[in-house]
């Protein structure tokens, strides 16, 4: 997901990717930690802080995303990386599972993206027949705005602007992954494949470019070598940062508590 790819046969690395990739982790985790203060701690505080930045994940979680699309555009070994990565993914559904089941993950960011390389693993020989176009990406951009609405039972702009879907759909929870779920669906962390997996296909024609060097100049040279750093080791920080982040909360709700005798 994470794991950058753009020095593949001597290709020069785009710095700026993986500066967006970090400064989307660092909004993250910090994203994770008033969640944590707000839901877990019930600390008003965290309530306050996750209600301002929320508007925001969407974006972040965007940018993974479309970099996630890029970087498979320039690999090779997608099949590879993207089983690693539904281990990884499912590990984390089954940690949440036993230890916090108030927190469950199901189909979270990661299991969307594994799938998502394991799709484009198979894909990419047709895929590479393709030339980049502008065209193709505001394709994308289409479909991710008419799929929008699945998970409330239509496909278009609006129920009136396009098609409702049975309402059978929506008894079960086995079409989660595709953002079809029933009222008892819970996951703490979802990003289903629609509409999301047509920022992820964005991303691939815009690895094309990337592939013929032709991004900006710009973007090939560093500029905030502490977003880069976290952009490299984005997987690992991934891992960590929850079980990091419930120590520093508790340590915090365990002050708050005492302060307030």
């Amino acid at each position: 997901m994470l794991k950058n790819n753009h020095r593949a046969a001597g290709r020069r690395r785009i710095y700026f990717m993986d500066e967006l990739r970090g400064f989307a982790v660092f909004c993250m985790v910090f994203y994770h930690g008033f969640y944590t203060l707000a839901y877990l701690y019930n600390l008003k505080v965290g309530m306050i802080l996750l209600d301002f930045f929320m508007p925001a994940e969407p974006f972040y979680a965007g940018l993974f995303m479309l970099i996630s699309g890029v970087s498979s555009d320039l690999s090779h070994s997608n099949l590879a990386r993207g089983f690693k990565l539904l281990g990884v993914s499912l590990a984390i559904t089954a940690a949440t599972y036993f230890f916090v089941p108030d927190e469950l993950i199901v189909f979270g960011i990661l299991h969307f993206l594994s799938v998502c390389m394991i799709l484009y693993g198979l894909l990419k020989p047709l895929a590479d027949r393709f030339r980049f176009s502008w065209a193709a990406v505001a394709v994308c951009a289409l479909l991710f705005v008419c799929t929008m609405g699945i998970s409330r039972g239509y496909l278009g702009f609006s129920p009136q602007l396009g098609m409702v879907l049975p309402s059978s759909l929506y008894e079960t929870n086995r079409l989660a992954p595709l953002g079809i779920y029933s009222e008892s669906f819970r996951s703490a962390d979802y990003f289903p494949l629609f509409p999301w997996m047509f920022v992820f296909a964005a991303g691939t024609f815009l690895g094309k470019l990337a592939a013929q060097e032709r991004f900006p100049a710009f973007m090939y040279r560093s500029r905030v070598p502490f977003f880069s750093w976290l952009g490299r080791y984005a997987l690992i920080i991934y891992l960590v940062h929850q079980p990091v982040i419930y120590g520093v909360c508790y340590a915090v709700s365990a002050v708050v508590r005492l302060v307030r005798g």
